[in-house]
């Protein structure tokens, strides 16, 4: 794929300008922790984990290594680097779980995808102890963790297919499959995953204490449908992972909304309750899930799913902005992710809907920079300890600073944002 610029000259040197003061304000912030007693970076909102991608340090690395091929010469590099040491510093000492977003799989994942370049030049494979021990916890019957992208199973996945054709990346991504087959729910309407209640955040869970069928690609059914497309794609697990992809698929559309909801999916489905519409977002929504079904589409060579997905997304894109329910300009659920998906879309499929969608999403993400607040003028809306709502200096790749410099790299520049591989849009 060729990767073009999204943006008009003047909007794309204003998106470079603030992706370069997201990164001076990260490194300052970095520079001043390392010259304080704790030497590391303070903890973010709920006690993320430090060294994670979601919310730590691996995040913000993937960040500086991109800004350094839009920037060379410029140290960004040199940062990179050493936020990946810092993270693998911390996971050392850290009680880890394996998940992608707030687990080592997370971190093991940002060196596998920047292997080549700023990791690894010479060939070694700093990844190997890692893969390894996934193999291992693979083997594990029943799965005792969560099936979904950003704690389980398919997080594990999207790991595996990075780390693909080193050693264990096959193994662990036909595991990884098998695995999804074992815990799967098999019904006459297709394949489900269940989401229980000791698998839910603790908000879920005071929601929906019996537990539910999750319909996000952060947290639910359609984050495995993409990474099943993945494997399909590769030829890794094929014949086990086509005919569950066709399963979930057809249970996935099978659960739509009645006519004239506001969103066509809901965001989760709870048995005898009510099935509530869905904000444009990634992690939740329409949006999300025509990005995830695309990409399994093209994995499995399906052209009513890739039809399917792209009338879901020109429906997404003419929804007016008011009914969005986008508050702040982060990549899991703000303005830059919707700006990233619909360029994602765009360059994918070349329709001018999806380009039109992206770029007036960018510019609401530049209109909501507030000069002097949270990082690069890019504050989060992130819950405090009480899951109260409230703005936050976020520096992270999921919800803050980082990954809103990513998107407006990718809507500026002719690099292709290769990243996005983490949050399944792209295969």
């Amino acid at each position: 794929m060729s990767w073009r610029p999204l943006l008009p000259d003047d909007l794309a040197a204003r998106a470079l300008a603030d992706a370069e003061e997201i990164a001076a304000e990260i490194a300052a912030d970095l520079g001043r922790a390392l010259t304080s007693a704790t030497d590391r970076p303070e903890p973010l909102p709920l006690n993320r984990t430090r060294f994670a991608l979601a919310g730590g340090l691996a995040g913000q690395a993937l960040f500086f290594a991109y800004l350094d091929r839009a920037r060379p010469d410029q140290g960004y590099d040199e940062t990179a680097v050493e936020l990946i040491e810092l993270a693998f510093d911390d996971l050392i000492n850290a009680d880890a779980t394996p998940g992608l977003y707030s687990g080592f799989a997370g971190a093991a994942w940002v060196v596998e995808h920047l292997r080549g370049g700023l990791i690894d030049a010479e060939g070694e494979d700093s990844g190997a102890e890692i893969a390894t021990h996934l193999s291992r916890l693979l083997d594990v019957s029943p799965w005792p963790l969560g099936y979904d992208l950003v704690s389980g199973l398919a997080g594990i996945g999207a790991y595996a297919v990075e780390r693909l054709p080193r050693l264990l990346g096959r193994e662990c991504l036909e595991r990884t499959v098998a695995c999804l087959s074992e815990c799967a729910e098999r019904s006459p309407q297709g394949v489900a995953w269940w989401t229980s209640p000791e698998k839910m955040s603790v908000l879920a869970r005071e929601t929906n204490p019996a537990g539910l069928y999750d319909l996000g690609v952060a947290h639910g059914i359609p984050g495995v449908i993409a990474l099943l497309g993945q494997a399909i794609a590769r030829g890794v697990a094929a014949e086990e992972a086509r005919p569950l992809l066709h399963a979930a698929v057809s249970w996935l559309l099978a659960h739509q909304n009645p006519s004239g909801s506001l969103s066509r999916f809901p965001a989760q489905i709870v048995p005898g309750g009510e099935e509530r519409p869905s904000r444009v977002a990634w992690c939740y929504g329409d949006l999300g899930i025509a990005a995830a079904l695309l990409v399994a589409a093209r994995g499995a060579g399906e052209l009513d799913w890739e039809r399917t997905a792209i009338e879901l997304a020109r429906s997404t894109a003419a929804l007016p902005d008011a009914d969005s329910g986008v508050a702040d300009a982060g990549l899991c659920h703000g303005a830059a992710g919707n700006g990233h998906l619909f360029n994602r879309l765009f360059q994918t499929t070349g329709d001018p809907i999806f380009g039109s969608a992206a770029r007036s999403w960018f510019e609401r993400a530049l209109a909501m920079k507030r000069s002097g607040e949270g990082i690069g003028g890019f504050p989060a809306l992130v819950p405090n300890a009480r899951l109260e709502r409230v703005w936050h200096a976020d520096p992270s790749f999921l919800t803050g600073a980082a990954g809103v410099g990513l998107a407006l790299l990718a809507a500026a520049t002719n690099i292709e944002p290769a990243w996005d591989r983490v949050l399944l849009i792209s295969g």
